[in-house]
């Protein structure tokens, strides 16, 4: 048993080695965590990141150089993320980056709803400019940050049976949703500064008002000016909603670390550590709330890591 134990321990610390953390930008906390599985299954989540990425990088990239999407627009917008997905459903694209997700999601026996479910936050995207309430932010969540999280456990979750995969023993989205809210409303608190300096704004507009702000205020204190103590409490209530999801990601992990191999119940620890590094970054009180006070440097990221795969037991 020590023998098994120290040949587990032995991979953990290989694989640490080989992740190049200072291009850290080039590998999101979704791919360092899955970096700890096997290299068919680390490909497979590399494959439909890369393509969300693509999908979501073209709606926004765009609103950073024209604040909104013109009505002329929208409609194409909207033609090509059906596109994107009839390609995915109906497996008939021969476009090798289109073809690679194709086979990945054929191969991994990844459902469909997760990528319908993104699509229709991107066009969501497309049509609106923020969320008028927080609980229309949380809906959004569910296919901008819930779908992809869930093909993550998805992929965690699969077992495998000769040369073939079995679906995970336990329901995706239940198990993805509370990390997935939870990761992004630190995302948006942490990436306070950048999006509002590229036109882009997830605060709920509910919230802006009920502290008594508006949107060019926020775009005020992005530039560096000074924070007030509305923003503070905005802040703090999405820092408590946040947390109220920490708590339930927590006990999502324990209830099902044994229905996974250890190398993915190492890898559900390390994506939630890496995002509560985050959340324990936001200073309330005194923060100034900028990319710099929030963002870890890689060699931060780096030590997180290292100091999860040191406490981890497996189930």
């Amino acid at each position: 048993m020590e023998t098994a134990l120290q040949t587990q321990t032995e991979l953990y610390d290989q694989i640490f080695e080989s992740i190049d953390f200072e291009k850290v930008v080039d590998h999101p906390n979704i791919l360092i965590a899955a970096h700890f599985w096997d290299t068919e299954r680390y490909q497979a989540a590399r494959n439909c990141y890369k393509f969300m990425r693509a999908i979501d990088d073209l709606i926004d990239n765009y609103k950073t150089e024209h604040i909104t999407i013109a009505p002329e627009n929208q409609a194409r917008f909207e033609a090509d993320v059906y596109r994107w997905i009839s390609t995915v459903i109906e497996a008939s694209s021969e476009m090798p980056s289109h073809r690679e997700l194709i086979d990945t999601v054929q191969r991994f026996c990844i459902p469909f709803w997760p990528l319908e479910a993104f699509a229709k936050s991107m066009i969501y995207d497309i049509y609106h400019d923020g969320f008028p309430t927080l609980q229309g932010f949380i809906d959004y969540a569910g296919g901008a940050s819930v779908a992809p999280a869930s093909i993550f456990v998805h992929l965690a979750g699969l077992r495998q049976s000769s040369d073939k995969y079995l679906p995970p023993l336990f329901d995706v989205k239940e198990v993805a949703t509370p990390c997935a809210i939870f990761s992004y409303l630190v995302h948006i608190i942490r990436d306070f500064q950048k999006d509002h300096l590229h036109n882009l704004n997830y605060f709920p507009d509910d919230l802006i008002s009920k502290y008594g702000m508006n949107r060019q205020q926020l775009f005020f204190m992005a530039k560096g000016g000074q924070i007030t103590d509305g923003f503070r409490s905005l802040i703090r209530e999405l820092y408590n909603v946040a947390d109220i999801y920490r708590e339930r990601t927590l006990e999502m992990i324990r209830q099902i670390k044994p229905l996974v191999e250890p190398r993915s119940q190492l890898s559900l620890e390390i994506i939630f550590d890496l995002y509560l590094m985050v959340f324990e970054r936001i200073d309330i009180e005194r923060g100034t709330f900028t990319a710099a006070e929030l963002n870890p440097t890689w060699q931060e990221i780096r030590e997180r890591v290292g100091m999860v795969i040191g406490r981890f037991e497996a189930a």
